[in-house]
């Protein structure tokens, strides 16, 4: 899109921006409602609704719209990440019910991959679309894939065990033993003045900026600095990284939480900060292709391993069954404000002073990404820092605390 109506890094980020705290903003008010309505209405509105943004956004470009792109694609894509905001909650909502304290870790590595899967088919099978078919596409085939989970979401899932057939059963979490009802005032006082909710809100804004720091910019990073096209081999490589080290890290940190730690989050999320640091760092001096492909598929391993662990392990487990979604939408919503930085903040520091510190000139090539690494690197030593203070939290200590 930047390349068909010539639009830099700063301007496309604006673009970003408008979606990531759209997000944020509608993620922290569909909490509390994917809370009252149920997680499976909550992704059948959030289904139904991308779909119809991302085949309006499709059909649009697709019959020749070039005017006022930046305004208008701001506006559609805020309102789709609108409906997108529905995706995180229902899923925590749902598997609040069906699993208890005890088995959320890993379950947290599964929540993980599936982010992981969908930048799979974002990135490598997205690739491949703009390879070899016109570029509309990557709106109109998502559209489809949409359709086809929102029928699946409506026939196969269900909020609760005893909708299944199954028997409910206490999960061992905030919410175990408490009756009372689910209003908005409950929903606030049980999430927004939670101290460990509000210390992980603060560790996940500083995920948010790494997250998307890293997925914004890396196709360019591999193509800039390293001569990376899509729909080649290691950019392919860099994607399907993205997945298998997105799912590795999901798993071993819900294994390591559950196994290791007795089903504490935070010092397994303290590791995989450091480990943050330690591949963002050897990611700026890639000596090559092949390498930078590997270092992003690593850097990715820690960054889903924490992003997992945080946003949709331990909010079902501080929020309780009763208001998971509320706690996950807030800790999404801070992510998505730090995402936002990433869009025009970071995007105008890489535009101005270049990957390495030498701004962009005609026949320039960049001999490392020391800039862009070193805007990240400090967020993960900050989440680090976070998580010291909640070494050892438990939902089933003093209610949580």
């Amino acid at each position: 899109m930047g390349k068909t109506f010539g639009l830099d890094k700063a301007q496309m980020g604006i673009i970003a921006t408008a979606g990531f705290w759209t997000y944020a903003l509608s993620v922290i008010v569909n909490g509390p409602l994917a809370d009252r309505i149920g997680g499976r209405r909550a992704i059948l509105i959030g289904a139904v609704g991308s779909l119809i943004l991302n085949l309006t956004i499709g059909l649009l470009f697709l019959n020749g719209w070039t005017t006022k792109i930046i305004v208008g694609m701001s506006l559609l894509y805020a309102v789709n990440m609108y409906f997108q905001s529905f995706g995180a909650l229902s899923v925590v909502k749902v598997n609040a019910a069906w699993f208890h304290v005890r088995e959320r870790g890993v379950f947290g590595g599964i929540f993980g991959s599936m982010i992981s899967a969908g930048y799979f088919l974002a990135i490598s099978i997205g690739g491949w679309i703009l390879a070899h078919f016109h570029w509309t596409l990557v709106f109109l085939i998502p559209a489809g894939a949409m359709g086809l989970m929102g029928l699946v979401d409506f026939f196969l899932v269900r909020d609760r065990p005893s909708q299944a057939g199954h028997a409910d059963f206490p999960t061992g979490d905030a919410s175990s033993g408490d009756d009372t009802p689910i209003d908005w005032g409950y929903l606030v006082r049980k999430v927004f003045s939670h101290p460990v909710i509000l210390t992980i809100a603060c560790a996940e804004f500083c995920t948010g900026f790494v997250r998307q720091g890293l997925l914004l910019y890396f196709t360019e990073f591999l193509g800039e600095v390293h001569h990376v096209q899509k729909g080649t081999g290691t950019f392919w490589w860099a994607g399907t990284g993205i997945t298998l080290g997105g799912i590795a890290g999901g798993l071993l940190c819900g294994f390591l939480s559950d196994r290791l730690f007795q089903s504490r989050r935070p010092p397994v999320a303290f590791i995989f900060y450091l480990g943050q640091v330690v591949a963002l760092s050897a990611l700026g001096f890639a000596p090559s292709a092949a390498a930078a492909a590997f270092l992003v598929g690593l850097s990715c391993m820690f960054i889903f391993g924490v992003h997992g662990m945080l946003s949709g392990t331990a909010s079902m487990d501080f929020g309780g069954r009763k208001a998971a979604a509320t706690a996950a939408g807030m800790l999404d919503g801070i992510q998505y404000i730090a995402s936002g930085l990433t869009g025009f903040g970071l995007g105008w520091i890489l535009k101005t002073y270049g990957w390495d510190g030498t701004p962009f000139t005609e026949g320039y090539e960049p001999q490392n990404a020391l800039v862009w690494v070193l805007c990240m690197i400090p967020f993960s030593v900050g989440g680090a820092l976070f998580m010291t203070r909640l070494w050892h939290a438990h939902p089933s200590r003093h209610g949580g605390h």
